[in-house]
């Protein structure tokens, strides 16, 4: 295995800070669409409404484990370039290893959270088709 460097984990800086504001902004998202799903809730309680609320519920829980993986991710590449720095390499390439795991774990929480968006995407479009064919 060639030895670790200090661009190594530095690569890894502009894609999780890219991913981290991918993130935030479905976060940013979620908080709106749930501020206004209250909002219809509050003026008539329709039972599809607290189902939508239920699945955004478990998409922000979701949003935010890919968020405090993705920042642990970082967190472990700046320990890496530190361990680095002061020359305890063995211990730097295990901290990157584990960065690495953890911004796995975080992807694994997006397709989780990609997989629910899309089911209930053609949930609603399963609606406006019954309603359409009415």
């Amino acid at each position: 295995m060639e030895e670790l460097t200090l661009t190594t984990p530095a690569l890894l800086f502009s894609a999780i800070s890219l991913i981290m504001l991918a993130y935030t902004n479905r976060f940013l998202a979620y908080a709106a669409i749930i501020r206004n799903l209250r909002d219809q809730y509050l003026e008539r309680q329709d039972n599809s409404i607290l189902k939508q609320i239920k699945n955004l519920r478990l998409r922000v829980k979701l949003t935010r484990y890919m968020q405090i993986s993705g920042i642990s991710s970082l967190l472990f590449c700046v320990v890496t370039m530190f361990l680095i720095y002061v020359n305890f390499n063995i211990i730097a390439v295990w901290a990157f290893g584990l960065g690495l795991v953890l911004l796995i774990v975080s992807l694994l929480f997006l397709i989780w959270e990609i997989q629910i968006s899309a089911r209930s995407l053609q949930h609603h479009l399963g609606d406006i088709e019954d309603h359409l064919n009415k």
